[in-house]
């Protein structure tokens, strides 16, 4: 759990905020980024942890062919830190992105490149 004082026109009190929001709001970021889907694990890849100096995030994604990884990674730094400082009034100290693997566009066979070859002479 952690907490950040708050204190919007004076009042007085503490606003908390489960690690699992910060997460949530994290995974909200992620799906909002083109280019990336998220690791099939329990905890999606995303590790969240609240140190003095703000919020350290380490991010774990699989990247599509076709992108590039500086910008994509560049891209995800951004989206994390606008939502949870925007969401939660944290501030984000750190964000490394890690791209596990590549998805490649899947290969077609012989018969459907004929089949689409035929299909698009017909339309013509």
């Amino acid at each position: 759990m952690a907490s950040i004082k708050y204190n919007p026109n004076g009042q007085k009190g503490k606003i908390t905020y489960n690690s699992d929001i910060v997460s949530g709001i994290i995974v909200l970021s992620l799906k909002e980024t083109e280019g990336i889907e998220l690791v099939p694990s329990k905890n999606k890849g995303i590790k969240v942890c609240f140190e003095k100096e703000g919020v350290f995030v380490d991010i774990s994604v699989i990247a599509y062919y076709g992108y590039k990884v500086p910008e994509l990674a560049f891209r995800i730094q951004q989206t994390i830190k606008q939502m949870v400082e925007s969401m939660t009034k944290y501030r984000i100290a750190k964000v490394d992105v890690h791209i596990t693997s590549v998805i490649f566009p899947s290969p077609k066979n012989e018969t459907e490149s004929v089949v689409e070859a035929a299909d698009d002479a017909a339309n013509a």
